[in-house]
């Protein structure tokens, strides 16, 4: 960037107090991202293809759950700093940075991330190009991509531009604290205008010291995936530390506790359960797998994560079908089918394949979920779905908890006794312990430890299965 460019762009920028930003995908990352920019100040206008998305967004109807989220669209709209609509020329006018937050699943057959969405959005970005802007893939993407999307506008234009890498790190749940209060913000960069124009975006988020991480564009693409992969192997570890624990007598809980105090471990992602799902870990784990497989430097650390997880989630269907005394013409309750809480996201959540896996048993199913029934409903037309715990519990021979809602802890056992076939409970998230179902004549099976089970129901129950 001259001197004489770099001037102008910051006098307009301390004059206005705001950038003019279009975010390309009214998807999760797009609609939380484009919301707190806004309500960061600066001017921001969310494009999709989906008319009837922008249609509903544009009447005040958000089509993703997330805490928070409705009531920061509805307030920035209302103040005329969020929009929305279905044509990119008009904001593009005069747009300041360009975010590409378009989806990029795994393509059929290979695993590998899907750039077909990514790679339209930056042609259309370079047809539409007329005055110098900053491009940004917010999307998750392999190492190379913003090289790609840079050539691809190249093509298209003869404006100047830049592109940058600012992959999100946002949990489900938790996305707008992710956003606001992030531990770092990575920008991959390679001049300095982009440079400048980035540190303007998130300058609002600290008065003081931005945690910004200034990275080439390529080390950004992997950082991305390098992370999410870490994570991914360390919920993978403990869940075979919880089938370890569950042959010797030891209990992962406190195995957890323990390894997770030492400061260079930490206690985050080490809870055992059925195995990890949602957007991101399974889709990106397989991602930088096949890209390692392709540079001719395996991951076999990654590789392996990914196998054990598959492996695991149907183990837990074999769990609870050895837990209620084989399922074939039985009801099995399930209470959460989400792949984490607070959410509605079903995407490979562990309850599919574990539901599969009841089903190819012959095993009826009764399911309650807060947030996660309408999309259930599309998967299972088959199952039963209920409006509370109690009643997908009627007449069931195994409860199981496949998700830690907050509302599933603090169940009401003696409710829950004079209704259900068998008292058993499965908990896959280690909710409760066998000491709080055992007032209540409940068998009780968690995961990573030796799960006492009542005299009485020996007929029925079986010893406690070690995941696979």
């Amino acid at each position: 960037m001259s001197r004489t460019q770099e001037a102008s762009y910051c006098l307009r920028s301390a004059r206005e107090k705001h950038v003019k930003i279009v975010v390309i995908g009214s998807g999760y990352v797009g609609l939380v991202s484009g919301a707190c920019l806004a309500d960061f100040g600066h001017i921001v206008t969310c494009v999709d293809t989906d008319e009837f998305k922008i249609a509903a967004l544009n009447q005040g109807l958000v089509p993703i759950f997330e805490p928070g989220l409705e009531t920061l669209v509805a307030r920035n709209t209302t103040d005329g700093r969020l929009s929305f609509c279905t044509d990119l020329a008009k904001p593009m006018a005069d747009a300041d940075a360009a975010f590409i937050a378009v989806g990029t699943p795994a393509r059929r057959g290979d695993g590998h991330a899907d750039l077909c969405h990514v790679y339209e959005a930056a042609r259309e970005i370079g047809r539409l190009l007329t005055k110098k802007m900053v491009v940004i893939t917010k999307s998750t993407v392999p190492v190379g991509t913003a090289d790609e999307v840079e050539r691809i506008i190249t093509e298209n234009t003869n404006a100047e531009f830049s592109v940058v890498s600012n992959p999100e790190f946002l949990r489900e749940g938790a996305a707008i604290q992710d956003f606001k209060h992030p531990d770092r913000i990575v920008v991959g960069v390679a001049d300095d205008y982009a440079r400048a124009v980035m540190t303007d975006i998130y300058k609002p988020l600290f008065l003081n010291k931005l945690p910004l991480q200034f990275t080439s564009r390529r080390s950004a693409e992997l950082i991305k995936y390098a992370a999410n992969a870490f994570l991914a192997m360390k919920i993978t570890f403990v869940n075979e530390i919880a089938s370890l624990c569950e042959k010797v007598g030891a209990d992962v809980q406190e195995v957890a506790a323990g390894i997770g105090s030492d400061n260079r471990i930490g206690s985050k992602f080490l809870h055992a359960g059925p195995g990890f799902g949602g957007s991101c870990f399974p889709k990106d784990t397989v991602a930088l797998a096949k890209t390692a497989q392709d540079h001719d430097s395996p991951l076999r650390l990654v590789e392996t994560t990914i196998a054990v997880n598959d492996a695991r989630k149907r183990a837990m269907g074999r769990r609870i079908i050895q837990a209620a005394g084989g399922v074939r013409g039985k009801t099995i309750a399930i209470l959460g089918l989400t792949f984490k809480p607070n959410t509605d996201d079903m995407r490979d959540a562990p309850s599919i394949p574990i539901i599969q896996a009841l089903q190819d048993a012959g095993a009826r199913i009764q399911a309650y979920d807060p947030k996660g029934m309408e999309h259930g409903r599309h998967l299972w037309p088959d199952i039963s779905f209920h409006e509370s715990p109690y009643g997908a519990a009627e007449n069931a021979s195994a409860i199981c908890i496949l998700t830690e809602w907050e509302e599933f802890r603090a169940l009401d056992f003696q409710r829950l006794k004079t209704l259900v076939a068998q008292p058993i409970l499965v908990d896959l998230r280690n909710v409760y312990s066998a000491n709080d179902t055992r007032l209540y004549g409940f068998a009780y099976y968690g995961v990573g430890s030796q799960a006492s089970t009542l005299s009485d129901h020996h007929e029925v129950v079986k010893t406690p299965v070690a995941a696979e």
